[in-house]
């Protein structure tokens, strides 16, 4: 069975960090990457960060560049992404996702092959 399950999110002050993890099982993980998306109530999902082990490749959404690293752990399975300097405008729910690596961080869409069930960041001001 395919799982992707998040851990970390939580309740944090302004300008405060936390760090998010993605573990994943089922699937055979060095083939696929993984990326970060986020829903704001009220808002349309989005992307906001992407790993692909396979060519190296990282990108992050504008909003979030130069706050937030993403990064793998492939002996554990594992996708982390480090928030820093979060902002109440980061509040949301936060999923991981993945798709078949030749897909490529810059092609994939919101339509994933899997995705977990989000954990929730909450940033007060």
């Amino acid at each position: 069975e395919v799982q992707l399950v998040e851990s970390g999110g939580g309740l944090v002050q302004a300008g405060g960090s936390l760090r998010l993890s993605c573990a994943a099982s089922g699937f055979t993980f060095d083939d696929y990457l993984i990326a970060w998306f986020r829903q704001a109530p009220g808002k349309e999902r989005e992307k906001i960060s992407c790993i692909n082990s396979s060519d190296g490749v990282t990108t992050y959404e504008d909003s979030v560049k130069g706050r937030f690293t993403i990064s793998s752990d492939n002996a554990k399975n594992t996708v982390y992404l480090q928030m820093n300097r979060l902002k109440p405008e980061d509040t949301a729910v936060y999923y991981c996702a993945a798709d078949p690596f030749w897909m490529g961080c810059h092609g994939i869409t919101n339509k994933m092959d899997y995705w977990g069930k989000g954990t929730l960041v909450t940033v007060s001001s």
